[in-house]
């Protein structure tokens, strides 16, 4: 046995900051890389030492092999930890750190290669007894063929990437005359994420569940589980939130699947952390004969944590003790206790469709659990004032709460999530709790489709904010203000007179201001009147009165509400924050100069920050609505900009291959005569 002195962590974000951690704990230095980008970066700062591997975009520095292993010589580091995405799972990476005389905290080349390949890997699982979902796994990847194997195999069915992973190059196809878009689309991000656009065809499986199995294998030919995790709901083949046990899980068909989630392992001599995935029927009870291999990811899950806490096991601590040669506790000697719910904080914006929302952290602050008996846990990238990268997956966090059952684990989840802030970026805080209050995902029919049939409950409509919303945000930003002018008078040590009050000095009148908000390109001004213990608010017509304190007086020509207990809010640069039982409402403010007032339809912008993959369309060029005209990339996702309305292209300003901004124009219509 080889005891590791010194481990480079070949990744970034939460889980380098999460290897580190055990790292520390068992004594073992720690060597960060960084890109550009993440020179500021949280598992920077973490590590006892960094190096610089390369520019921003991933394929210069993350990806690339002989930079990591140069950085892991040059600072004496004797083990690498791929962590996942990235390198973790290349079999070249592996062969690499073997011919530098690094160890790999993983799998071997072979193992990888016989499961990385999704195609590969159902044939190896067919052979070896496990049973796998009907589809096509060949070879010949024309177009052609593809499509007729799909009629054969029956719509709808999924293309998915065979060396994909996360979602990454996945698309449902529901009718033939969809497929050869969805195709193209998919090999084009396959081709972007993991330098592979070789596909598969799978039949689509109807009330679909997802449900993995933890397995571990050793040097000495031990092969263990750690029960089951569920990851059904997902958006975009994205999962959102884990939870270990799997809900309804029998003891009968939880010995089905984890037997064969072992036999499948020991099918590849597999060694060190690894996820068995199953596609399984979620039409009613669960049953032994209805599940199917999906995939096995040769890593560890970014959902490893919920299996942590119900075993009490250190899974990243195994992965070392594994790769120095120890054994792995037996099987009889890995209990579970309890249930864990895990939900990911990510950087995007669920009222448009979930795009990835750039920019710099303001406000970071995830409280805590209420109820002594449960345990919780904060895995995070990034800190207060850290960006999010436009290059990089947008994950914030992942939040983590065991109970003694899964009603007390969903409960203070959702409660630790409600009470939450983040600031600076838009994130999915609000679309996790309401989907941890959902019925469905609490008593009822659990599938990969819940998060798509429930989506109008679970998103923000981004352009409705009640009249109501917008008085409360005014006084929290008065309120803010007042505060923030009181405490600069006592740095200062400068008394304040009635001619610095934040609302204007009137002699025998009332205070009042005017606070303008912005939404869905019209401006809402707020006309706000200091009396005594009370705001006066008018807007859109409507007036309320906002008590500081609870009072029962009422006024018949104002609706009354308490603004210190009814509403929590929290003031940004660019919006007001409103909080309440569970609900969020963002406010925007009007920032003068920057606003979308004068955007029409004659345009097409950048949704944000980003790559554009194509450009389909030419001066001159007349266009139907809905015409797909731009493809771009960001964070690791394929968009399509469409056509606004019926036209001729005036000018495009994209081209293939550039990097662009937020809100940049990229095509222009000719005017509307």
């Amino acid at each position: 046995m080889t005891k590791i002195k010194k481990i480079l962590i070949a990744n970034r974000g939460e889980i380098a900051c999460r290897v580190i951690k055990t790292a520390r704990k068992m004594g073992i230095s720690t060597v960060a890389v960084y890109s550009d980008a993440d020179r500021k970066a949280l598992h920077v700062r973490m590590a006892d030492e960094a190096v610089h591997i390369g520019p921003s975009p991933a394929i210069e520095s993350y990806l690339v092999i002989d930079k990591i292993i140069a950085a892991a010589t040059e600072t004496g580091a004797d083990a690498i930890h791929p962590g996942y995405g990235f390198l973790s799972e290349n079999p070249d990476f592996v062969r690499a750190c073997e011919k530098a005389g690094i160890t790999f905290i993983g799998p071997s080349a072979e193992s990888m290669e016989a499961m990385g390949l999704k195609d590969a890997a159902k044939k190896l699982m067919d052979s070896a007894g496990v049973p796998i979902t009907p589809g096509y796994h060949g070879e010949d990847q024309s177009p052609k063929l593809l499509k007729a194997k799909a009629s054969e195999i029956g719509y709808p069915v999924l293309i998915k990437a065979v060396a994909g992973g996360g979602g990454k190059g996945m698309r449902k196809v529901e009718a033939e005359a969809d497929f050869d878009a969805a195709l193209a689309s998919c090999q084009r991000e396959a081709k972007s994420s993991f330098g592979n656009d070789d596909v598969l065809i799978e039949k689509y499986i109807q009330s679909p569940r997802h449900i993995e199995v933890q397995v571990f294998g050793d040097s000495h030919g031990n092969v263990v589980h750690m029960f089951e995790r569920d990851c059904s709901l997902q958006r975009r083949h994205q999962k959102v939130i884990e939870e270990a046990p799997a809900p309804g899980m029998t003891e009968a068909v939880r010995k089905a699947m984890t037997d064969a989630a072992v036999k499948a392992a020991k099918a590849v001599n597999y060694v060190g952390a690894g996820t068995v995935e199953f596609i399984v029927d979620g039409s009613g009870k669960l049953r032994t004969d209805g599940f199917w291999f999906m995939e096995m990811n040769t890593r560890l899950q970014v959902e490893h944590p919920v299996t942590e806490m119900i075993t009490g096991l250190d899974l990243v601590e195994l992965q070392i003790r594994v790769a120095q040669g120890e054994e792995l506790p037996k099987q009889a000697e890995i209990k579970m206790e309890g249930h864990a719910v895990e939900a990911r904080l990510y950087a995007e914006d669920p009222g448009n469709d979930f795009l990835p929302s750039a920019g710099r952290i303001e406000r970071l602050s995830i409280t805590g659990v209420v109820d002594d008996s449960c345990k919780e846990r904060l895995d995070k990238g990034v800190s207060k004032n850290d960006e999010i990268s436009i290059y990089y997956d947008p994950m914030i966090a992942k939040q983590i709460v065991h109970g003694a059952n899964r009603e007390k684990a969903i409960y203070e989840l959702r409660e630790s999530l409600e009470w939450s802030s983040i600031d600076g970026v838009k994130t999915n805080v609000d679309f996790l709790v309401r989907l941890l209050a959902n019925y469905d995902f609490n008593f009822g029919s659990l599938t990969t489709q819940l998060i798509p049939t429930h989506i109008s409950e679970l998103v923000n409509d981004p352009n409705r904010v009640p009249p109501m919303a917008y008085a409360n945000a005014a006084v929290g930003y008065l309120n803010q203000k007042k505060f923030e002018q009181t405490r600069t008078s006592r740095t200062s040590g400068k008394s304040l007179t009635p001619f610095d009050d934040f609302a204007g000095f009137r002699l025998n009148s009332t205070n009042e201001a005017t606070i303008l908000f912005e939404n869905n390109g019209e401006v809402h001004p707020v006309k706000v009147i200091w009396d005594k213990n009370l705001w006066r608010c008018c807007i859109d017509g409507a007036s309320f009165i906002i008590l500081d304190e609870l009072a029962d007086e009422e006024d018949d020509s104002w609706e009354t509400l308490s603004f210190a207990y009814a509403w929590s809010p929290t003031v940004s640069n660019t919006h007001v924050t409103l909080k309440r039982m569970g609900r969020r409402v963002n406010v925007p403010l009007y920032l003068a100069g920057s606003s979308n007032i004068e955007q029409t339809s004659n345009a097409l912008s950048a949704p944000m920050p980003g790559k554009i993959i194509a450009v389909n369309a030419k001066a001159g060029e007349t266009v139907k609505a809905g015409d797909p005209l731009i493809i771009m990339e960001a964070m690791k996702m394929e968009m399509t900009l469409e056509a606004p309305r019926d036209g001729i292209v005036a000018e495009v300003t994209a081209a293939a291959d550039a990097l662009v901004t937020d809100g940049e124009m990229l095509l222009a219509l000719e005017q509307e005569s």
